[in-house]
């Protein structure tokens, strides 16, 4: 079998560093990211018998908030 004629020769013409200093002062927010909604995925693993009632997040999400909604609030 042939073995390839540039493995592990060192390239002179490699432009990379092994490590770079990144100034984060001059950095720009990503203009494509939403700056507006916050919106956070949670996943949650239900127990097989749940999981056979429960069958869609609509329906999780549904039970969940009938259920804060009947939780007594706490006023701080």
């Amino acid at each position: 079998m042939n073995e390839t004629p540039f493995k592990n020769q060192p390239n002179s013409d490699d432009e990379l560093l092994a490590e770079y200093s990144f100034d984060y002062q001059h950095a720009k927010p990503n203009r494509f990211a939403s700056r507006n909604e916050v919106q956070s995925l949670r996943f949650v693993v239900l127990d097989e018998d749940v999981a056979k009632v429960f069958t869609t997040p609509e329906a999780v999400n549904k039970v969940l908030r009938a259920l804060i909604d009947s939780m007594p609030q706490i006023s701080a």
